[in-house]
């Protein structure tokens, strides 16, 4: 479910399910370089393992510290996901897009 419709149920009075599917984590992909316009390289690579997804911002600027987007994982025990999400993170490159033309 969207932020946007657990939002609108939450407003709305509505009931949110909330049980636990699996443990999961997240893992930060910073930006890495000050540029306008970037593109991300070792996106296919991220997603190679079939318990992960990537979320990128799509923001226009990147500074060094700045999050472009998350690597979330999921596994049987937090320890593993929290391994996976790292490891997709860390495939995930910004760089600048005139350098990968």
């Amino acid at each position: 479910m969207t932020a946007a419709a657990l939002a609108a149920r939450a407003i709305l009075g509505l009931p949110v399910h909330t049980a636990l599917k699996s443990p999961g984590a997240s893992a930060v992909i910073y930006g890495g370089v000050d540029a306008k316009g970037i593109v991300f390289e070792g996106v296919a690579e991220a997603l190679q393992d079939p318990q992960t997804d990537l979320r990128l911002f799509g923001k226009p600027e990147s500074f060094a510290k700045r999050r472009m987007g998350v690597a979330l994982a999921w596994d049987a025990d937090v320890e593993q996901a929290r391994q996976r999400a790292n490891a997709a993170a860390a495939k995930v490159k910004p760089q600048v897009a005139s350098r990968c033309a």
